[in-house]
Protein backbone atom coordinates (compact mmCIF):
# COMPACT_ATOMS: atom_id res chain seq x y z
CA UNK A 1 0.00 0.00 0.00
CA UNK A 2 2.95 2.28 0.64
CA UNK A 3 3.70 2.73 -3.16
CA UNK A 4 -0.03 3.96 -3.68
CA UNK A 5 -1.05 5.78 -0.29
CA UNK A 6 -0.15 9.18 -1.85
CA UNK A 7 -2.96 8.48 -4.60
CA UNK A 8 -5.06 7.19 -2.34
CA UNK A 9 -5.03 9.80 -0.09
CA UNK A 10 -5.57 12.20 -2.33
CA UNK A 11 -9.25 10.87 -3.19
CA UNK A 12 -9.80 9.69 0.17
CA UNK A 13 -9.70 14.08 1.48
CA UNK A 14 -11.80 14.95 -1.13
CA UNK A 15 -14.57 12.34 0.23
CA UNK A 16 -14.49 10.15 -3.10
CA UNK A 17 -14.84 6.27 -2.69
CA UNK A 18 -11.88 3.96 -3.50
CA UNK A 19 -11.49 0.57 -4.29
CA UNK A 20 -8.59 -1.05 -2.91
CA UNK A 21 -6.86 -4.86 -3.97
CA UNK A 22 -4.32 -6.01 -1.91
CA UNK A 23 -2.05 -9.15 -1.84
CA UNK A 24 -2.76 -10.34 1.62
CA UNK A 25 -0.93 -13.98 0.83
CA UNK A 26 1.01 -16.02 -1.87
CA UNK A 27 2.40 -18.93 -2.49
CA UNK A 28 5.09 -20.79 -4.84
CA UNK A 29 6.11 -18.49 -7.70
CA UNK A 30 3.69 -14.93 -6.83
CA UNK A 31 4.98 -11.98 -8.86
CA UNK A 32 3.96 -9.47 -5.91
CA UNK A 33 4.57 -9.62 -2.13
CA UNK A 34 1.93 -9.25 0.71
CA UNK A 35 1.05 -5.68 0.69
CA UNK A 36 1.29 -4.89 -2.85
CA UNK A 37 -2.19 -2.77 -3.52
CA UNK A 38 -3.77 -1.64 -6.49
CA UNK A 39 -6.69 1.39 -6.50
CA UNK A 40 -9.75 1.94 -8.62
CA UNK A 41 -10.42 5.56 -8.33
CA UNK A 42 -14.11 7.25 -8.46
CA UNK A 43 -13.21 8.21 -12.29
CA UNK A 44 -12.32 4.74 -13.05
CA UNK A 45 -8.09 5.34 -13.12
CA UNK A 46 -6.53 2.05 -11.72
CA UNK A 47 -3.04 2.86 -9.76
CA UNK A 48 -0.73 0.66 -8.93
CA UNK A 49 -0.16 -3.68 -9.23
CA UNK A 50 -1.15 -6.63 -7.38
CA UNK A 51 0.23 -8.99 -9.73
CA UNK A 52 2.37 -7.56 -12.40
CA UNK A 53 -0.76 -7.89 -15.27
CA UNK A 54 -1.75 -11.05 -15.20
CA UNK A 55 -4.97 -10.77 -12.99
CA UNK A 56 -5.35 -6.84 -12.64
CA UNK A 57 -8.24 -6.70 -14.91
CA UNK A 58 -10.26 -9.07 -12.35
CA UNK A 59 -9.12 -7.54 -9.71
CA UNK A 60 -10.25 -4.12 -11.53
CA UNK A 61 -14.22 -5.86 -11.84
CA UNK A 62 -13.90 -6.87 -8.62
CA UNK A 63 -12.85 -3.53 -6.97
CA UNK A 64 -15.91 -1.95 -9.15
CA UNK A 65 -18.33 -4.31 -7.15
CA UNK A 66 -17.33 -4.07 -4.31
CA UNK A 67 -17.67 -0.55 -4.10
CA UNK A 68 -21.24 -0.71 -5.40
CA UNK A 69 -22.05 -3.45 -2.47
CA UNK A 70 -19.93 -2.41 -0.03
CA UNK A 71 -19.45 -6.18 1.45
CA UNK A 72 -15.61 -6.49 1.13
CA UNK A 73 -14.24 -9.75 -0.49
CA UNK A 74 -11.28 -12.34 -0.15
CA UNK A 75 -10.68 -13.59 -3.68
CA UNK A 76 -7.90 -16.55 -4.42
CA UNK A 77 -6.13 -16.69 -7.81
CA UNK A 78 -4.33 -19.01 -9.36
CA UNK A 79 -3.32 -21.30 -12.53
CA UNK A 80 -7.05 -22.22 -14.70
CA UNK A 81 -6.28 -25.32 -15.70
CA UNK A 82 -8.61 -24.68 -18.63
CA UNK A 83 -7.46 -21.30 -19.66
CA UNK A 84 -4.81 -20.05 -18.00
CA UNK A 85 -4.42 -16.55 -19.79
CA UNK A 86 -7.81 -15.93 -18.81
CA UNK A 87 -7.35 -14.90 -15.10
CA UNK A 88 -5.12 -17.16 -13.60
CA UNK A 89 -1.42 -16.05 -12.84
CA UNK A 90 0.40 -17.17 -15.75
CA UNK A 91 3.95 -17.59 -13.66
CA UNK A 92 1.91 -20.46 -12.10
CA UNK A 93 1.97 -18.71 -8.73
CA UNK A 94 -1.26 -18.56 -6.39
CA UNK A 95 -2.37 -15.35 -4.38
CA UNK A 96 -5.06 -14.46 -2.13
CA UNK A 97 -6.42 -10.62 -2.60
CA UNK A 98 -8.03 -8.59 -0.12
CA UNK A 99 -10.79 -6.43 -1.73
CA UNK A 100 -12.35 -3.94 0.33
CA UNK A 101 -14.23 -0.20 -0.02
CA UNK A 102 -12.50 2.55 1.66
CA UNK A 103 -13.69 6.29 2.31
CA UNK A 104 -13.98 8.60 5.07
CA UNK A 105 -16.81 6.58 6.79
CA UNK A 106 -15.24 3.44 6.62
CA UNK A 107 -11.78 4.31 7.32
CA UNK A 108 -11.61 7.91 9.78
CA UNK A 109 -7.97 6.77 10.94
CA UNK A 110 -6.68 6.61 7.34
CA UNK A 111 -5.12 10.34 7.72
CA UNK A 112 -3.42 9.74 11.09
CA UNK A 113 -1.61 6.40 9.36
CA UNK A 114 -0.28 8.16 6.47
CA UNK A 115 0.77 10.47 8.37
CA UNK A 116 2.86 8.62 10.16
CA UNK A 117 4.07 6.95 6.97
CA UNK A 118 5.00 9.97 5.85
CA UNK A 119 6.97 11.15 9.23
CA UNK A 120 8.73 7.71 8.95
CA UNK A 121 6.86 6.55 12.16
CA UNK A 122 6.66 3.01 12.74
CA UNK A 123 2.76 1.95 12.43
CA UNK A 124 1.02 -1.17 11.67
CA UNK A 125 -2.35 -1.81 10.43
CA UNK A 126 -4.18 -5.09 11.17
CA UNK A 127 -7.15 -6.03 8.55
CA UNK A 128 -9.86 -9.37 9.30
CA UNK A 129 -10.19 -10.66 6.35
CA UNK A 130 -11.35 -13.45 7.09
CA UNK A 131 -14.01 -14.80 9.85
CA UNK A 132 -17.09 -17.05 10.40
CA UNK A 133 -18.87 -14.30 11.58
CA UNK A 134 -18.86 -11.98 8.43
CA UNK A 135 -20.12 -8.85 10.49
CA UNK A 136 -16.06 -9.27 11.70
CA UNK A 137 -14.97 -8.91 8.10
CA UNK A 138 -12.98 -5.51 7.39
CA UNK A 139 -12.36 -4.39 11.40
CA UNK A 140 -9.32 -2.78 11.99
CA UNK A 141 -6.80 -2.22 14.66
CA UNK A 142 -4.06 0.07 14.08
CA UNK A 143 -1.38 -0.58 16.53
CA UNK A 144 1.96 1.27 17.01
CA UNK A 145 5.25 1.04 19.55
CA UNK A 146 4.32 2.13 22.82
CA UNK A 147 6.57 5.01 22.55
CA UNK A 148 5.91 5.76 19.40
CA UNK A 149 4.18 9.50 19.03
CA UNK A 150 0.51 10.70 17.16
CA UNK A 151 -0.79 13.65 16.03
CA UNK A 152 -3.04 15.28 18.13
CA UNK A 153 -5.69 17.89 17.70
CA UNK A 154 -3.60 20.82 17.58
CA UNK A 155 -1.54 19.84 15.08
CA UNK A 156 1.26 18.30 17.58
CA UNK A 157 2.34 15.53 18.37
CA UNK A 158 1.03 13.09 21.97
CA UNK A 159 2.62 10.13 23.07
CA UNK A 160 1.04 6.66 22.08
CA UNK A 161 0.74 4.61 25.03
CA UNK A 162 -1.60 2.28 23.72
CA UNK A 163 -2.62 0.75 20.53
CA UNK A 164 -5.56 3.08 18.19
CA UNK A 165 -8.30 1.85 16.52
CA UNK A 166 -10.16 2.43 13.12
CA UNK A 167 -13.03 1.49 11.52
CA UNK A 168 -16.54 1.20 12.84
CA UNK A 169 -15.89 -0.33 15.71
CA UNK A 170 -13.79 0.20 18.49
CA UNK A 171 -12.11 -3.12 18.75
CA UNK A 172 -11.41 -6.09 16.42
CA UNK A 173 -14.02 -7.82 17.95
CA UNK A 174 -13.07 -8.80 21.81
CA UNK A 175 -10.14 -8.08 23.93
CA UNK A 176 -8.75 -11.06 23.35
CA UNK A 177 -8.40 -10.76 19.83
CA UNK A 178 -7.41 -7.35 19.98
CA UNK A 179 -4.90 -8.03 22.55
CA UNK A 180 -3.25 -11.14 20.19
CA UNK A 181 -3.11 -9.11 16.98
CA UNK A 182 -1.70 -6.01 18.76
CA UNK A 183 1.45 -8.30 20.46
CA UNK A 184 1.77 -9.76 16.92
CA UNK A 185 1.75 -6.89 15.08
CA UNK A 186 4.56 -5.30 16.94
CA UNK A 187 6.52 -8.51 16.05
CA UNK A 188 5.81 -7.57 12.30
CA UNK A 189 6.56 -4.10 12.84
CA UNK A 190 10.08 -4.88 14.26
CA UNK A 191 10.92 -6.89 11.28
CA UNK A 192 9.20 -4.84 9.07
CA UNK A 193 7.31 -7.64 7.32
CA UNK A 194 3.58 -7.74 6.35
CA UNK A 195 1.60 -10.79 7.15
CA UNK A 196 -1.29 -12.72 7.11
CA UNK A 197 -1.92 -14.02 10.83
CA UNK A 198 -4.53 -17.07 11.68
CA UNK A 199 -6.40 -17.36 15.11
CA UNK A 200 -9.58 -18.92 16.26
CA UNK A 201 -12.61 -16.76 16.03
CA UNK A 202 -12.09 -14.79 19.44
CA UNK A 203 -8.29 -14.57 19.22
CA UNK A 204 -7.05 -17.73 20.14
CA UNK A 205 -3.32 -18.42 19.82
CA UNK A 206 -3.89 -22.58 18.66
CA UNK A 207 -6.89 -21.96 16.75
CA UNK A 208 -8.49 -21.59 13.18
CA UNK A 209 -11.08 -19.16 11.71
CA UNK A 210 -10.19 -15.90 12.15
CA UNK A 211 -6.99 -14.65 9.26
CA UNK A 212 -5.68 -11.05 9.90
CA UNK A 213 -3.89 -9.20 7.32
CA UNK A 214 -0.78 -6.72 8.70
CA UNK A 215 0.77 -3.98 6.97
CA UNK A 216 3.76 -3.33 8.49
CA UNK A 217 4.53 0.48 8.03
CA UNK A 218 8.04 0.29 9.01
CA UNK A 219 10.49 3.22 8.55
CA UNK A 220 12.98 2.37 5.57
CA UNK A 221 15.36 0.22 5.79
CA UNK A 222 18.90 1.87 5.95
CA UNK A 223 22.37 1.67 4.09
CA UNK A 224 24.93 3.02 5.55
CA UNK A 225 27.96 4.06 2.71
CA UNK A 226 31.16 4.36 3.90
CA UNK A 227 33.73 6.02 1.82
CA UNK A 228 32.46 9.50 -0.06
CA UNK A 229 34.25 7.91 -3.35
CA UNK A 230 32.54 7.72 -7.32
CA UNK A 231 31.49 4.43 -6.36
CA UNK A 232 29.54 5.13 -3.13
CA UNK A 233 27.83 8.04 -5.80
CA UNK A 234 26.20 5.35 -7.53
CA UNK A 235 25.77 2.68 -4.52
CA UNK A 236 23.76 5.61 -2.83
CA UNK A 237 21.77 5.58 -5.95
CA UNK A 238 20.84 2.75 -6.45
CA UNK A 239 20.47 1.87 -2.53
CA UNK A 240 17.98 4.55 -2.86
CA UNK A 241 15.99 3.32 -5.62
CA UNK A 242 15.52 0.13 -3.61
CA UNK A 243 13.71 2.13 -0.73
CA UNK A 244 16.63 2.52 1.72
CA UNK A 245 17.66 5.77 3.83
CA UNK A 246 20.99 5.99 2.71
CA UNK A 247 23.53 7.80 4.55
CA UNK A 248 26.68 8.49 3.32
CA UNK A 249 29.57 8.87 5.73
CA UNK A 250 33.49 9.71 5.72
CA UNK A 251 36.05 11.55 7.62
CA UNK A 252 37.15 13.82 4.69
CA UNK A 253 34.90 16.91 4.45
CA UNK A 254 35.95 17.73 1.29
CA UNK A 255 34.81 14.63 -0.18
CA UNK A 256 31.65 14.45 1.97
CA UNK A 257 29.39 16.77 0.57
CA UNK A 258 25.82 16.79 -0.29
CA UNK A 259 26.24 18.21 -4.55
CA UNK A 260 28.58 15.16 -4.45
CA UNK A 261 25.79 12.77 -3.17
CA UNK A 262 22.23 14.47 -4.01
CA UNK A 263 20.76 10.81 -3.94
CA UNK A 264 21.72 10.12 -0.35
CA UNK A 265 19.19 10.89 2.28
CA UNK A 266 21.61 12.38 4.33
CA UNK A 267 25.42 13.02 4.49
CA UNK A 268 27.75 12.74 7.35
CA UNK A 269 31.30 14.06 7.67
CA UNK A 270 32.44 12.03 10.60
CA UNK A 271 35.09 8.95 11.33
CA UNK A 272 33.55 6.07 10.34
CA UNK A 273 33.43 3.80 13.07
CA UNK A 274 32.45 6.30 15.52
CA UNK A 275 29.69 7.12 13.34
CA UNK A 276 28.54 3.40 13.51
CA UNK A 277 29.11 3.17 16.79
CA UNK A 278 26.85 6.15 18.22
CA UNK A 279 24.13 4.95 15.58
CA UNK A 280 24.13 1.47 16.83
CA UNK A 281 24.73 3.18 20.33
CA UNK A 282 21.02 5.31 19.78
CA UNK A 283 19.23 1.89 18.48
CA UNK A 284 19.02 3.60 14.78
CA UNK A 285 21.16 0.33 13.75
CA UNK A 286 18.72 -3.27 13.33
CA UNK A 287 18.10 -6.38 11.52
CA UNK A 288 17.34 -4.57 8.03
CA UNK A 289 20.58 -2.29 7.95
CA UNK A 290 23.06 -2.59 5.21
CA UNK A 291 26.39 -1.57 5.47
CA UNK A 292 28.46 -1.16 2.89
CA UNK A 293 32.39 -0.10 3.39
CA UNK A 294 33.90 1.27 0.12
CA UNK A 295 37.09 3.20 1.11
CA UNK A 296 39.02 0.42 0.85
CA UNK A 297 42.11 2.00 3.03
CA UNK A 298 43.15 0.09 6.65
CA UNK A 299 42.82 3.19 8.71
CA UNK A 300 39.50 4.06 7.59
CA UNK A 301 38.37 0.02 7.26
CA UNK A 302 39.86 -1.90 10.22
CA UNK A 303 38.16 0.41 13.06
CA UNK A 304 35.09 0.87 11.05
CA UNK A 305 34.46 -3.54 10.41
CA UNK A 306 35.57 -3.99 14.44
CA UNK A 307 32.49 -2.38 14.84
CA UNK A 308 30.16 -3.58 12.12
CA UNK A 309 30.88 -7.33 12.44
CA UNK A 310 30.73 -7.24 16.39
CA UNK A 311 26.80 -5.71 15.97
CA UNK A 312 24.24 -8.20 16.79
CA UNK A 313 21.59 -6.92 14.03
CA UNK A 314 22.59 -6.29 11.01
CA UNK A 315 21.47 -7.24 7.51
CA UNK A 316 24.81 -7.34 5.48
CA UNK A 317 28.36 -6.29 5.88
CA UNK A 318 30.36 -5.59 2.31
CA UNK A 319 34.19 -4.40 2.02
CA UNK A 320 35.58 -3.04 -1.49
CA UNK A 321 39.20 -4.28 -2.27
CA UNK A 322 41.31 -6.57 -4.44
CA UNK A 323 41.65 -10.24 -3.31
CA UNK A 324 45.26 -8.78 -2.16
CA UNK A 325 43.50 -6.02 0.71
CA UNK A 326 40.55 -8.65 1.67
CA UNK A 327 43.52 -10.71 2.88
CA UNK A 328 45.44 -7.90 4.62
CA UNK A 329 42.11 -7.10 6.03
CA UNK A 330 41.46 -10.09 7.33
CA UNK A 331 44.63 -9.94 9.07
CA UNK A 332 44.71 -6.72 10.32
CA UNK A 333 41.45 -8.06 11.71
CA UNK A 334 42.01 -11.12 13.29
CA UNK A 335 44.89 -9.40 15.07
CA UNK A 336 42.06 -6.82 16.76
CA UNK A 337 40.41 -10.32 18.17
CA UNK A 338 37.69 -10.68 15.79
CA UNK A 339 36.61 -14.20 16.05
CA UNK A 340 36.17 -16.68 13.08
CA UNK A 341 32.07 -16.56 13.34
CA UNK A 342 32.43 -12.88 13.29
CA UNK A 343 34.84 -12.78 10.20
CA UNK A 344 32.26 -15.12 8.31
CA UNK A 345 29.76 -12.41 8.38
CA UNK A 346 31.96 -10.15 5.93
CA UNK A 347 31.18 -10.39 2.50
CA UNK A 348 34.73 -9.15 0.71
CA UNK A 349 35.53 -8.76 -2.37
CA UNK A 350 31.80 -7.20 -2.34
CA UNK A 351 29.30 -7.51 -4.66
CA UNK A 352 28.63 -10.86 -6.89
CA UNK A 353 30.45 -12.26 -9.78
CA UNK A 354 28.99 -9.38 -12.67
CA UNK A 355 32.49 -8.81 -14.23
CA UNK A 356 31.22 -5.32 -12.99
CA UNK A 357 33.83 -2.71 -14.17
CA UNK A 358 32.46 1.24 -13.93
CA UNK A 359 30.65 2.43 -10.50
CA UNK A 360 27.06 1.74 -11.67
CA UNK A 361 28.02 -1.34 -12.62
CA UNK A 362 29.56 -2.02 -9.38
CA UNK A 363 26.66 -1.02 -7.45
CA UNK A 364 24.39 -3.45 -9.18
CA UNK A 365 26.84 -5.80 -7.84
CA UNK A 366 26.51 -4.91 -4.98
CA UNK A 367 22.73 -4.30 -4.74
CA UNK A 368 22.64 -7.90 -6.04
CA UNK A 369 24.32 -9.24 -3.23
CA UNK A 370 22.27 -7.66 -0.91
CA UNK A 371 19.18 -8.76 -2.26
CA UNK A 372 20.41 -12.07 -2.85
CA UNK A 373 21.06 -12.72 1.38
CA UNK A 374 17.81 -10.55 2.09
CA UNK A 375 15.29 -13.45 -0.09
CA UNK A 376 18.16 -16.60 0.15
CA UNK A 377 18.53 -16.30 -3.70
CA UNK A 378 21.98 -18.42 -4.91
CA UNK A 379 23.09 -15.53 -7.06
CA UNK A 380 22.93 -18.17 -10.17
CA UNK A 381 21.44 -17.87 -13.73
CA UNK A 382 17.56 -18.36 -12.92
CA UNK A 383 18.17 -20.79 -16.12
CA UNK A 384 20.59 -22.59 -14.20
CA UNK A 385 18.17 -23.19 -11.09
CA UNK A 386 15.19 -25.31 -10.47
CA UNK A 387 12.31 -24.46 -8.04
CA UNK A 388 10.76 -21.48 -6.80
CA UNK A 389 11.95 -18.17 -8.42
CA UNK A 390 10.85 -15.75 -5.05
CA UNK A 391 12.52 -16.56 -2.05
CA UNK A 392 11.46 -15.62 1.19
CA UNK A 393 12.82 -13.81 4.08
CA UNK A 394 16.17 -14.96 5.44
CA UNK A 395 16.00 -14.84 9.48
CA UNK A 396 18.02 -11.99 10.84
CA UNK A 397 21.15 -13.44 12.75
CA UNK A 398 19.31 -12.59 16.08
CA UNK A 399 16.29 -14.19 15.52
Amino acid sequence: MRDVLPELMGWWRSGATVGVGTVVATFRSAPRPPGASMLVGPDGTAVGSVSGGCVEGAVYDLAESVVESGVPVLQRYGVSDDDAFAVGLTCGGIMDVWVEKVDQGRFPELGDIAADVEAGRPVALATVIEHPDPTWLGRRLVVRPPDATVPDDSGGETPAATPRTSGTTATLGSPRADAAVHDDALGLLAAGHNATLTYGPDGERRGEGMRVFVWAFAPKPRMLVFGAIDFAAAVARVGSFLGYHVTVCDARPVFATHSRFPEADEVIVDWPHRYLAAEADAGRIDARTVVTVLTHDPKFDVPLLEVALRLPEVAYVGAMGSRRTHDDRLARLREAGLTGDELDRLSSPIGLDLGARTPEETAISIAAEIIAGRWGGSGEPLAATRGRIHGEPVPSPAS
